[in-house]
């Protein structure tokens, strides 16, 4: 899941996923963080969710993808209508 709030020319975009699925560490990696796994690692949250927010500029385009433990790559289900060929697509 996907939840953005814009902050005047900047958007905090927070990505969430369910407690375990899939299990084990999961990082958000794409053109905003140079595809580097480890720099947005989702973290545990009070409702049992994990999530990651960060800030993007506003009004544009990134690709992104979830890189979870056993390097799984997956996609996000609330981007599956907007991809850019094996990642998921966000707006901002």
């Amino acid at each position: 899941m996907l939840n953005r709030t814009p902050r005047n020319n900047r958007t905090e975009v927070t990505f969430i996923l369910p407690a375990d699925t899939p299990p084990g560490p999961v990082s958000v990696v794409g053109d905003f963080n140079n595809w580097q796994p480890g720099i947005h690692t989702l973290t545990p949250r009070e409702d049992g969710s994990r999530a990651v927010t960060i800030e993007l500029p506003s009004k544009s385009s990134h690709s992104f993808r979830y890189l979870a433990a056993g390097d799984y790559w997956f996609n996000d289900d609330d981007s599956t209508a907007h991809q850019d060929g094996p990642n998921s697509r966000l707006h901002t």
